[in-house]
């Protein structure tokens, strides 16, 4: 497994799973601010067949600014993206660590706020 992301196999049909997924980032405090159906970005534009693919861009406020407080280019580093997708039989769903990216900031409070989106994050993961 990719030590960028923590990720589980999930029993629902994925239209179901991606809902369940976003009620449950909502109850941890984060909005999705962005959506990306990846499997029709690339049917329409390459038209390629591709299993169903959505990445959300999940952001809480909270977090966020108290990051972006201390260390104002932190937006090119937020990444609490969480991805649902369908690989054959199963739905899969895989949420980032923020604090493998945020690490490189050299800034200690951006990293706190990352430990903090972290768990939050797998909170999400074990919730669904």
């Amino acid at each position: 497994m990719a030590n960028y992301c923590s990720r589980k196999t999930m029993s629902p049909p994925f239209v179901q799973a991606e809902e369940k997924v976003k009620g449950v980032l909502a109850a941890e405090g984060f909005g999705i601010q962005a959506e990306i159906d990846l499997a029709h970005a690339v049917q329409e534009n390459l038209g390629l067949d591709f299993s169903d693919y959505t990445v959300l861009a999940p952001c809480n406020p909270q977090l966020a600014s108290r990051a972006h407080a201390v260390e104002v280019e932190v937006g090119l580093l937020l990444t609490c993206h969480v991805i649902v997708y369908q690989d054959r039989d199963r739905v899969n769903m895989a949420v980032a660590r923020p604090t493998s990216v945020l690490g490189i900031a050299g800034n200690p409070e951006p990293m706190r706020v990352a430990q903090e989106a972290k768990v939050k994050l797998i909170r999400v993961l074990e919730a669904v």
